[in-house]
């Protein structure tokens, strides 16, 4: 069975089970994942693309008519309604006769747009209104074997991105100028997976979504853009790819900080080795059977007890969303099983002063994990 139908019915028996009639999913990420249909603007230009799926019946993909031919080469579904800017009531036709003489209707409360969500509630009674977000946030908690493939040539794309950002941060080298490279060099290593491992002509092998880096003093702002900056000898560089690693819309985690030539300011070899430190505990404690809090817990324990402030989550759960369920924090106990895809962070910040961090991406396997990024991060290995 195609992949896509496969995840429909996996839909489709979990709706039944819960007592749901029908699932109406609005995240583009989820709408993705279950027929292989995707655009790129979604409600960045107010046009809603919209997906039903009855418990027992057919799928229905609601989407722009602009979208039209996309949508009829790619997305594995019963039926398209094409909906048109200006004419009649707009994606607003469809969703009555879609959703009239059911019970329970199954929505994601807070993935629908404000415009959609209103609506919904103008058909279906709140009695009636259910929350379909746990059912498919658990669904992708596991990936499927073609899914690990991706996070690896991901992988790929990520490490290629960071080498060449390392080759390219020098003294008197504009911030800019690091992007370029980064940029330039995930796209030509898509480009490569594609054409070796994929039939999809229409996925874009290009990167996206701003550099984060930070140098100098403004290295403890931890999504800072690449900018007009001049870099200097001595100062820090933080370079994250979190956002650009997006390799067939499957996302990772990837961050490494480096020195120019040296490190002038000897605190903060300390901190950044307490960051190193923190992520080797963090690995230590990562296999299945695990809670995901207590390998945030073996983080924590050793950053605040260098005497640093307690810090964000140690991680998450990535796949074709950048942030997915289980996340490394306390509070989640959702135990590790292979085939889970996390993001796993060491870290430490001081305010307005230093900022170090070093993050990789692991699948979790039967005896523990396997690394998806890789690049040196001792000490030594990052003063260039």
């Amino acid at each position: 069975m195609n992949l896509f139908a496969s995840r429909m019915e996996t839909l489709r028996a979990a709706l039944g089970a819960a007592g749901l009639d029908v699932a109406l999913v609005s995240d583009d990420d989820s709408v993705y994942y279950l027929t292989g249909f995707y655009d790129y603007l979604h409600m960045t230009f107010g046009r809603p693309t919209l997906l039903v799926v009855p418990a027992d019946g057919e799928s229905l993909l609601i989407t722009p008519t602009m979208e039209l031919d996309m949508a009829e080469a790619s997305a594995v579904v019963d039926r398209i309604e094409p909906w048109n800017d200006g004419l009649g009531e707009e994606w607003r036709e469809a969703l009555p006769g879609a959703l009239a003489g059911v019970g329970r209707v199954a929505i994601e409360p807070e993935l629908m747009p404000p415009v959609v969500r209103a609506f919904v509630g103008s058909l279906v009674e709140a009695g009636r209104l259910a929350d379909v977000t746990p059912i498919i946030a658990d669904m992708r908690m596991i990936k499927s074997a073609e899914e690990l493939d991706l996070a690896r040539h991901a992988g790929e794309v990520a490490n290629a991105m960071m080498n060449a950002g390392r080759a390219a941060i020098g003294d008197g080298v504009p911030e800019y100028e690091v992007a370029l490279a980064t940029s330039a060099a995930g796209t030509r290593k898509a480009a490569e997976l594609l054409g070796a491992h994929y039939c999809d002509a229409r996925m874009s092998p290009n990167t996206h979504f701003l550099q984060i880096m930070a140098s100098g003093k403004e290295i403890t702002m931890p999504h800072h853009r690449a900018s007009t900056r001049v870099m200097r000898r001595g100062e820090p560089v933080f370079l994250c790819f979190c956002g650009m690693t997006n390799f067939h819309r499957f996302k990772l985690g990837f961050d490494r900080t480096f020195w120019i030539g040296e490190v002038t300011d000897a605190t903060q070899q300390a901190v950044y080795q307490t960051a190193l430190d923190s992520q080797a505990a963090a690995l230590a404690a990562l296999r299945p059977g695990v809670t995901a809090e207590s390998v945030h817990a073996a983080y924590a324990e050793v950053i605040q007890g260098a005497g640093y402030e307690y810090p964000f989550r140690c991680g998450r759960a990535t796949g074709y969303s950048f942030l997915e369920k289980p996340q490394l924090v306390f509070g989640d106990q959702t135990v590790l099983t292979p085939g889970m895809v996390l993001a796993v962070d060491g870290s430490v910040s001081i305010a307005k002063t230093f900022r170090a961090q070093v993050g990789d991406s692991f699948i979790v396997t039967e005896d523990g994990y396997e690394p998806l990024t890789t690049h040196p991060k001792a000490l030594a290995e990052v003063i260039l």
